[in-house]
């Protein structure tokens, strides 16, 4: 299980190059409205143990310190990107975070882009939406087309409607990043026609400026699940490949 502290790296990251990470969530456990079968995380009963959540204050010093010290080791840092253990938005001072981390940014490194990596659980709401229009990457996430479906990759928790959050979506008019995993489980394959052709469905609906495809990368909570080939994933998305989508696909 990956526990992260409030800032974090500069890692490589294979979406987005040297990435400065920001986890507004617990440094020792996991607080999310998903409970994804192949989060890197491990399942959200295993991080209940740590709930205090970082407040603006607290990232605000934190981040500014770390870009303070990359600045003088001349260390690239291509996105600032709020990820950790969790879902990012659910902080109850997102908004300011946000502010603040957009005015730190622009002070140490003007060049570098802000993403914050989310399950769009979230963005419904319009103090979380107005905060993720201000940031150079939202990129929120859709696995499947259906609540069963979602139910069984990322267990959300009650009242999650893919009907609300894709209206929720359609504010961005395009200016996000769509973000899917693509995987088998017992029960849930990326590459059935129920699911694939539901999600180009959706994309199609929202015409996100990028679509990231990616699959499993580390240990994954639920066993026996089953990544795929970026030449399979290709094959998969070439129809809205072929409809002029940008998409990303990574292994």
């Amino acid at each position: 299980m990956i526990r992260e502290e409030v800032i974090f790296g500069p890692i490589h990251s294979r979406r987005l190059g040297s990435s400065l990470g920001i986890n507004l969530l617990p440094e020792k456990g996991k607080i999310c409205t998903f409970d994804c079968i192949y989060c890197e995380c491990g399942w959200n009963k295993d991080g209940r143990d740590d709930t205090k959540l970082p407040n603006a204050e607290k990232v605000r010093t934190a981040l500014e310190t770390k870009l303070q010290q990359c600045l003088a080791a001349q260390m690239p840092i291509d996105s600032i990107t709020f990820s950790g253990d969790g879902e990012p938005t659910i902080n109850p001072e997102f908004p300011q975070i946000i502010d603040d981390t957009i005015a730190l940014r622009d002070k140490y490194y003007p060049n570098s882009k802000i993403t914050v990596l989310s399950n769009a659980t979230m963005v419904h709401k319009p103090e979380i939406f107005a905060a993720l229009s201000k940031v150079d990457n939202p990129t929120m996430k859709i696995d499947a087309p259906t609540n069963e479906l979602i139910e069984k990759i990322n267990h959300p928790a009650p009242g999650y409607d893919i009907h609300r959050v894709v209206e929720a979506l359609k504010q961005f008019y395009g200016n996000f990043i769509l973000q899917t995993m693509f995987l088998k489980s017992r029960d849930f394959d990326s590459s059935s026609p129920e699911v694939l052709n539901g999600w180009m469905d959706i994309v199609r609906l929202l015409k996100p400026r990028e679509v990231m495809v990616y699959t499993i990368a580390r240990p994954t909570p639920e066993v026996g699940l089953q990544k795929f080939t970026v030449e399979e994933m290709q094959a998969l998305v070439q129809p809205l490949l072929k409809e002029g989508f940008l998409i990303q696909i990574k292994g």
